[in-house]
């Protein structure tokens, strides 16, 4: 089970018999109380929010006049272009990221680029979905992706599954269904 901590990759239990858990290949950085607010986990889930929302009504007009798969691969090349500016203009070591490329194992790179295609096929389906939907409509059934994360990661990285968890995820169905039906 996952026990709360302190650190940014929590202990968990065996994703598999015979396998280790994705947190024991992960690094540990522990969180002091001096950059606390920088490093919240809350306060950047609350600013994801934000963008998301922001970004389901900017789909919505952008997608509007398009191609929806062309709508997604300009944001796509926008995100492209401004994650790689993030990295030179905010990483610890600016150019020396790109060393680091090389030093990245085969576990992680298969992973990120699992990642990766996820969000492609995410995307496709998101803008695909607004351009025949409603913003208000389509976005609360994309949150639907939260519950399936509790589950998910409670199946395969061991977290803990607590009762909260398990109401709130009933709740965003609901109010996922609620809205898409209204």
């Amino acid at each position: 089970m996952c026990q709360g901590t302190t650190s940014v990759v929590p202990k968990c239990r065996k994703i598999n018999a015979g396998s280790q858990p994705l947190s024991k290949t992960l690094p540990r950085r522990t969180i002091s109380p001096m950059n606390s607010i920088s490093t919240s986990w809350i306060a950047w889930a609350v600013l994801s929010a934000v963008f998301a929302a922001a970004t389901a009504l900017l789909a919505k007009v952008g997608v509007a006049h398009v191609d929806s798969n062309l709508a997604m691969a300009l944001r796509t090349s926008v995100v492209v272009v401004f994650a790689w500016a993030i990295v030179f203009a905010l990483g610890e070591r600016g150019v020396g990221a790109l060393a680091e490329i090389r030093t990245l194992d085969r576990r992680t790179m298969l992973f990120l680029t699992l990642s990766g295609l996820a969000t492609g096929l995410s995307w496709l389906c998101y803008f695909r979905a607004l351009q025949l939907g409603p913003a208000s409509r389509v976005a609360p059934i994309d949150k639907l992706s939260v519950p399936l994360v509790i589950v998910f990661a409670w199946l395969l990285l061991g977290e803990k599954l607590t009762a909260p968890a398990i109401v709130g995820g009933l709740l965003i169905t609901a109010g996922a269904v609620v809205i898409a039906l209204g």
